[in-house]
């Protein structure tokens, strides 16, 4: 469904990513790992169009799809969730939900205001509220929730549950695991890594703009080495 090839982008004359590779299938649960730096939302930027490429390929559906604006990125079935939430803080949640509601994957069950918010119940009670008036927990539930509104093919998700109260974050995994279930093909940038080895079926370890390990939840699980090496503080 998804392949990238040899990616490499700069930001000026540095290089970030230096050839990465990354493979997801239909349907598929995937991570990118890695500590802070290493290129995990470069990653994300060049696959959204918003980072130039300067060498390699992305492939979505058999289309060559680098150098697309990212608006056309979008309208091929992405739905990103960016670090940061970047919700409208002067849009109501009910505004923020329907301002860019599409159907991208032209699905016949296509998700709605009622179906987002059963994955999210939290934001019923909040649908009249401006987005700055939500706590941080309630904006990731929307940003999410806002991307599953454009009906993605893919989903991608650059530190879902990063710098939220522990209660939150189960709410969220919560809401993964349900996606999941119903076959969404979603990309996880985030540390939770428990969680991730539940979630997930397989993952990308990232160093210095490299793929330096490619394996399910098993494997990694298994190797403290390898979390220790890569993915320790």
């Amino acid at each position: 469904m998804l392949r990238l090839t040899g990616v490499r982008a700069c930001y000026g004359s540095t290089e970030v990513l230096a050839g990465v590779d990354l493979e997801m299938s239909e349907g598929e649960v995937v991570t990118l790992l890695g500590r802070n730096g290493m290129g995990k939302t470069t990653v994300v930027r060049a696959l959204m169009g918003m980072l130039p490429l300067t060498g390699g390929s992305i492939q979505f559906e058999d289309s060559a799809i680098q150098g697309l604006p990212s608006f056309s990125v979008a309208r091929l079935g992405f739905g990103l969730v960016p670090e940061g939430r970047q919700i409208f803080p002067n849009l109501t949640v009910r505004e923020n939900l329907i301002a860019t509601a599409a159907n991208y994957s032209g699905s016949a069950d296509p998700y709605t205001l009622e179906r987002v918010t059963t994955i999210f119940p939290r934001l019923i009670e909040r649908m009249n509220n401006y987005g700055n008036q939500l706590s941080g927990g309630e904006q990731q539930m929307l940003s999410i929730a806002r991307a599953l509104m454009i009906n993605p093919k893919v989903l991608i998700l650059d530190e879902a549950t990063e710098g939220l109260a522990p209660i939150i974050r189960q709410e969220i995994w919560h809401g993964l695991k349900l996606l999941k279930e119903r076959g969404e093909s979603i990309l996880v940038i985030d540390k939770n890594l428990d969680a991730l080895l539940t979630l997930a079926d397989r993952h990308y370890i990232m160093e210095k703009g490299r793929v330096v390990w490619c394996g399910d939840s098993g494997a990694l699980s298994a190797s403290r080495d390898l979390q220790s090496r890569y993915l320790g503080v």
